[in-house]
This record gives C-alpha cells, structure tokens and sequence, in this order.
C-alpha cells in the first residue's frame, strides 16, 4: 500500500494541519508503508486543479488522502480519504468572510463527497461534520491525534535571544495569530487589576495567520505582553516548560494541540470549553467565559491556586497518556485499507 498526501499541507511550516499530516506521514514510513505528495501549483487555484487531476486516475494499492478539509472537486477513481479537523462556523461568525466561508463550504462538501471515507479528529468535529454536511456519521471515523512526548522529557534551555527577553515568571499563549483564537480578550485580561497586582506578564508566540491586522495592533498597544512571533521547535518546548501557566481562550477549537503538549510539558493549563477542548483538555483550569473579565479570573486563580496548581502537573502527565500516536497511526492504517 502507498498513501498520498497534499504537497500543500506537508512541506509548508505553520499550523496543527501540517503536524498532523507530517505526523501520519512519518509514521507510516516507520512502518514500512510507501507515502507520496500530490503535486502542488504555484497558485491555489493551480494547486486546486492539480489536486483533482491526481485524485482523477486510480493506482494500483495507492490511498489519496486529503488531509486537510479540502480535496478533489470531482468523484475520486484514486481510493480516497478526507481529514475535516471542524466546522468552527456552526458555533462562531468569526472563523472567515461570509465569501471565504461559502467558498470553504463547497469545498468541503466537493472533497466529502468525492471521497469514500471522512476521518474527524474529535467527536466534537464529527457531530460538527455530520450536522453542516449532511453526513452518514457510519462514513466518519474519529481518530484522535497523539502527543510527541519526547521534546518534552528534558529540560531545555531558551536560544540566548529569548533568554535576554524573557522574565523568569510569565503566562503563555502559543499559536496561529487569528481572531478564533479570541487573543484581543486575553490581551484586554491583563489591564484587570487583580492580575496587575500579580505583574506577571504574557508572551504571545505564534504566526499571523489572518485577518490579525487588529490583534497585532492590541498586542504591540499593551505594555503587559511580549511578543515574540514564530518561535522556534526548541524555543517552542523549552517556553512550555518554563512558563508559569499556559492560556488558551480560543472560540472554537477542531482539536486543541497545543493545550495536549502543555499537558504532556507539565505546565497548568487554563483554556476554554469550547469545541474539542472539553474533550482534550481535561484537568486543565476551564474559564467561565470568554470576555476579558472571565479570563482574568481564570488566570488568576490559576497563578494563585496553590493546591490545584499542585495538582496540575501530575494529573496532566496522567492525563495525556491516552492520546497516542501510535495509536492513531494503526487507525489511519484500517481505514486506509477498508477503501483501497
């Protein structure tokens, strides 16, 4: 068997679509399984094209998966498979224009309809799937993602820039720059004068990923934040490790990798319940709400709650065993093989 996956998703470096593509891919490399990329335009458009062109012919023993929402725009002859990691519109009007939105949509259902099994990466996003599309949830299979506990089994050190930026207490947000991640309200959170009082401050890590024009205003106006933009891998865990508390106030969420490796870091975590989270998150701190207000109280009890701060990383060690990408793989591997 051979699986073949979007040039589109795998080779660019930002975002959970590309771990969990990148992921699958290496794993079933370690098992001996042949893997491919789909060609890629040099416009979307182009790449779009290509993408149905590859799906439109079948090979012998090849698997075409569309690890990304989006796929072929007609009925497949490749055996295929399509990832919707969630539907972040059903519950928030902030996830894309009305235009992008419609656009998003036909494309989704194109590829759903083209391919001959959907994989979810929650049930939050197969209940999500099933009702916008119109799905036979007997054609979706939840597989969860895993965790790379690896990075995070030593301690690690900053790079010498950000060991001059950084104070040895602070609150961390890390991930894509986009308002779903509802980053203007844990911003506004600490002007609150419950967590001025605590002067810890809040380093921001992540990629502008769009319509972020108005959160990088907010976050260049605060003289409470440090910005930092893309960090890093070692940077990356080695932020996790050191920091305080780990936030994540996002709006929707299809999965929610980054709280799973604060966990599996052993850091508290206060996030939403919005989405995947209430799934994934587990023993993690859950905010009462979503305005700036509710955040600060969250995070404040977060910073000053001693007992369950003592709690926290141990019950977030425990908890994070259960996803495993070993796991996952094998699963990816029976619905490979139930539609080739």
């Amino acid at each position: 068997m051979k699986v073949t996956f979007p040039a589109r998703v795998v080779t660019r470096h930002v975002g959970g679509n590309t771990t969990y593509a990148r992921r699958i891919k290496a794993g079933l490399e370690e098992r001996g399984i042949a893997t491919g990329l789909m060609p890629m335009g040099v416009h979307p458009a182009l790449t779009m094209v290509e993408e149905t062109v590859y799906g439109s012919r079948r090979r012998s023993g090849e698997v075409v998966h569309y690890s990304a929402d989006t796929g072929s725009l007609i009925k497949t002859r490749a055996a295929s498979v399509v990832t919707v990691h969630g539907v972040a519109s059903r519950w928030i009007d902030v996830a894309r224009t009305p235009r992008q939105e419609r656009l998003w949509r036909f494309r989704v259902q194109r590829a759903i309809r083209s391919s001959a099994r959907v994989i979810t990466v929650s049930q939050s996003s197969a209940d999500d799937v099933a009702e916008v599309f119109g799905l036979d949830r007997a054609r979706i299979s939840v597989i969860p993602h895993g965790v790379d506990y690896e990075p995070f089994k030593e301690r690690r050190a900053f790079s010498p820039e950000l060991n001059r930026l950084l104070p040895s207490e602070y609150v961390l947000y890390l991930g894509n720059l986009e308002p779903r991640k509802n980053i203007e309200a844990l911003v506004a959170a600490f002007e609150h004068p419950a967590l001025r009082t605590l002067d810890v401050p809040l380093v921001i890590a992540g990629r502008p990923a769009w319509n972020f024009d108005a959160i990088l205003q907010t976050i260049k106006a605060s003289p409470h934040v440090i910005p930092l933009g893309f960090v890093s891998d070692n940077d990356r865990v080695a932020l996790m490790q050191h920091s305080s508390l780990f936030v994540f106030p996002s709006l929707y969420e299809g999965f929610g990798m980054p709280v799973l490796e604060a966990l599996a870091a052993g850091v508290p975590v206060a996030c939403s319940d919005r989405g995947s989270l209430k799934e994934v998150a587990g023993p993690a701190l859950r905010f009462e709400g979503l305005d700036s207000e509710a955040i600060a109280a969250g995070i404040h009890r977060a910073l000053t709650d001693q007992e369950w701060r003592g709690r926290a990383a141990t019950d977030g060690a425990e908890w994070v065993k259960r996803f495993s990408w070993s796991r996952s793989i094998e699963q990816h591997i029976a619905v490979y093989e139930s539609v080739a």
